[in-house]
């Protein structure tokens, strides 16, 4: 269940002629889920393909990132604001501005949900408003029995690389968090965090999705 678009941590410019490129991403504790810092260069060909349906390059992706704030450590900010449970984090634009901002989707006891916005840079809240969403039933059926929080999927995902995103997945059968996360070298991957164990797994069927593309771009260049 995705309400906002992501923007990630680190993104790919391609250089022309074809040059190199370098990112970086790190990690301040053992488990991943300590401060972070990403910072975008020229992508190679191992970095998703950022261009838009026109062929040209995302805007964003020229943008240069830096998050000393882990998506853990945003959700818990978002939460001392507004209590609540929380659904998604995301780091993205800010109304497609230049500024990079967690937006942290809140839904409140009542039923009603926030989306919370925090500094990527020292945690503090920039601001929150109030959201019209059409699936709480869903959302409350999907987290029933769960032991697993966004905050605790973040945590368990940060092992696997700095995390961008974590979503709830209430469709289908197998409802878990997803997250997204960026290793050094700027890969990105999707992965599926259990929603009462914790256990995290890669997401075979965003990995089946980018063998098709790959193979798709192969029979172009043909």
């Amino acid at each position: 269940m995705k309400r906002n678009i992501v923007i990630a941590a680190v993104t790919a410019a391609a250089l022309i002629g074809g040059g190199t490129a370098t990112a970086l991403a790190t990690t301040g504790d053992d488990q991943g889920s300590a401060r972070q810092a990403a910072t975008t260069q020229p992508s190679n060909d191992d970095v998703r393909d950022d261009r838009d349906d026109d062929g040209d390059r995302d805007d964003a992706a020229e943008k240069t990132v830096s998050a000393d704030v882990t998506a853990s450590e945003a959700i818990a900010s978002a939460l001392k604001h507004t209590s609540g449970t929380v659904v998604s984090a995301e780091l993205d634009d800010e109304d497609d501005g230049d500024k990079v901002v967690w937006t942290v989707d809140v839904l409140s006891g009542d039923n009603t949900w926030r989306s919370v916005s925090v500094d990527p840079a020292n945690g503090k809240v920039l601001g929150s408003h109030t959201d019209d969403e059409d699936d709480t039933a869903q959302v409350r059926a999907a987290l029933k029995g769960s032991s697993v929080t966004a905050e605790e999927a973040a945590k368990a995902a940060a092992g696997k690389g700095v995390v961008t995103s974590v979503d709830l997945d209430d469709d289908g059968k197998n409802k878990s968090w997803e997250a997204e996360t960026r290793k050094s070298g700027g890969a990105e991957q999707d992965w599926k965090i259990d929603l009462t164990s914790g256990k995290v797994t890669a997401d075979r069927a965003d990995a089946q999705d980018d063998d098709a593309d790959d193979a798709d771009d192969a029979d172009d260049q043909d």
